[in-house]
């Protein structure tokens, strides 16, 4: 039986930040990343955060105590994987990651132990 599900896109991804790191995460996706920040309706959430533009997906940050690091990440497809590599590499802890025919990627950790992902589709 197949499901009744039809996805459409992503909408948002929620990543989340030790209370204390906010406003440095802010900056963080905003300034070394170049993220657009958007309206949060804060009034209807318990807890803090900022919300981003990515493309036409939104990075949602939350606050939560740290966690170790894990293998769960999000990843964004970008038009120049290399480039995002020479820019990034002295900002952020660069992640090895195995070899997938068809693409060229690489993680990185955010200054919060977040893992993402950037890629890039050959051919």
């Amino acid at each position: 039986m197949s499901s009744p599900i039809i996805f459409k896109r992503v909408d948002h991804i929620h990543i989340a930040v030790p209370s204390e790191k906010l406003e440095e995460a802010k900056n963080f996706y905003t300034d070394v990343i170049g993220l657009e920040l958007i309206d949060r309706p804060n009034h209807l959430f318990t807890t803090a955060g900022y919300w981003f533009n990515i493309g036409n997906v939104q990075l949602h940050v939350g606050v939560e105590p740290q966690m170790p690091v894990s293998t769960r990440h999000t990843a964004f497809e970008v038009a120049d994987v290399d480039a995002a590599l020479n820019y990034l590499k002295d900002k952020v802890q660069i992640l090895a990651e195995p070899v997938i025919p068809g693409r060229r990627r690489f993680a990185f950790l955010d200054p919060f132990g977040n893992r993402i992902e950037l890629l890039q589709l050959l051919g």
